[in-house]
């Protein structure tokens, strides 16, 4: 691991924050201070921004309408507009850039890059993610939804659970199982099908937070082209894994910022109840900033391995094990502090359902008790910290795998 960076690096540090200063108003405080509605005006409009100074999708070819940027370059981009409290992407484009796109570059035909990574960039396409069903969360080889091919296009029956932003996209990357005798990792295939037309329902879901973030996706004989499978068909976990490794593995780069600025606002709000000076609170302080210097270390061995040219794989999940476990106990500490003023939701409620209060938001009670219901979801979505816990045992440390109950 190599923390360090070179004078080209920070050259390109410098370029970075010339634009930032160039493009934000002058009074810029974070993308948290905003009210959503403003806050979804200026990301429309700063997603165009990005892409139009081929910001957006920094590591992409230039021929797909990315930036064609070093890993380096990548990881800096990322790192300042972090510091800087501004999103790198519109609200979809986790979904959209950083996993299908990504996944399409590794995995994809020519046709397929050729067709959707343009139209990813320009906001034409719109991705949501259909892995987990209501009988395979964890276990997601136990899928149950399924597809057959009719003539020259897939026809798709079943149900998808926990559909992120799925009621704002217009295509969904789902896993199918295409052959029912095969074992089950071996018959699943993954699949771009458009969401507007009739097979495909989008139910909301209404979470703990009052948001309704998640949905529930049904498909009645949903179709889309035989030429939307990416991969090999039947040969879908294998790209489907790839995929998760692209969810776990570019946090790397912000998360630490991220949460080591959230930390620095619980000290705030420490000092101002009058307890950073209690033995007890101090002592817990003391352990979040320890376990957040840790989350960067953990952070730049991920970067490590990708500025190397590696790419995302198992122990990626050791990152995401950490950072979901550790932001309970931050939220834990925060209410803690708060004590009767938790009772008393004050203050703007934060404008995302995952991670902490974005950049910028107030040290108020509605804060962090949303940051405090988001950290629960935390250690579920994007794979449980139990299977996160498996995939190390099994897949890292070579350990047995876990016993199978007796039928």
């Amino acid at each position: 691991m190599d923390p360090t960076y070179s004078a080209e690096a920070e050259s390109f540090r410098e370029k970075i924050q010339a634009f930032l200063a160039e493009q934000l108003p002058s009074d810029w405080r974070g993308i948290g201070a905003m009210a959503r509605d403003e806050m979804e005006v200026f990301q429309t409009a700063w997603r165009a921004t990005l892409a139009d100074h081929r910001y957006l999708a920094p590591s992409w070819p230039t021929e797909y309408g990315g930036g064609g940027m070093t890993e380096v370059e990548q990881v800096v981009l990322a790192e300042e507009f972090q510091r800087a409290g501004v999103p790198t992407g519109g609200l979809n484009d986790g979904f959209s850039i950083q996993m299908v796109g990504n996944t399409i570059l590794h995995w994809g035909t020519p046709e397929q890059k050729a067709h959707f990574l343009p139209r990813i960039i320009s906001g034409d396409d719109v991705w949501c993610q259909g892995y987990s069903e209501p009988d395979a969360g964890s276990d997601l080889a136990g899928l149950g939804c399924r597809a057959h091919l009719d003539g020259d296009e897939w026809v798709i029956n079943g149900q998808k659970i926990w559909t992120s932003a799925g009621m704002t996209a217009n295509w969904i990357f789902v896993l199918c199982r295409t052959d029912q005798d095969a074992p089950k990792h071996r018959g699943i295939s993954f699949m771009l099908c458009p969401m507007e037309q009739d097979g495909v329902e989008v139910r909301p879901i209404m979470m703990m937070s009052g948001e309704s973030e998640f949905n529930e996706t049904f498909f009645t004989d949903a179709r889309t082209a035989k030429d939307n499978v990416v991969g090999e068909v039947n040969g879908g976990w294998a790209v489907a894994m790839t995929l998760l490794g692209y969810e776990r593995g570019e946090a790397a780069a912000t998360m630490p910022i991220m949460f080591r600025g959230e930390a620095d606002k619980l000290m705030r709000l420490a000092k101002e109840r009058g307890l950073d000076r209690d033995p007890v609170f101090r002592d817990r302080l003391a352990r979040i900033h320890t376990e957040v210097e840790i989350m960067g270390y953990l952070g730049k061995r991920s970067l490590t391995n990708f500025l190397q040219g590696g790419i995302p794989g198992p122990t990626e999940s050791m990152f995401k094990l950490y950072w979901s476990e550790y932001h309970k106990r931050v939220t834990e500490l925060a209410v803690d502090l708060l004590g009767e003023a938790a009772m008393i939701v004050e203050g703007k409620s934060p404008n995302t359902s995952f991670w902490c209060d974005l950049p910028g938001s107030a040290n108020s009670s509605a804060s962090w008790l949303g940051a405090f219901y988001n950290a629960r979801a935390g250690t579920i979505y994007a794979g449980t910290s139990q299977i996160q816990r498996n995939i190390l045992g099994e897949m890292v440390l070579g350990l047995p795998k876990e016993p199978k109950p007796q039928s």
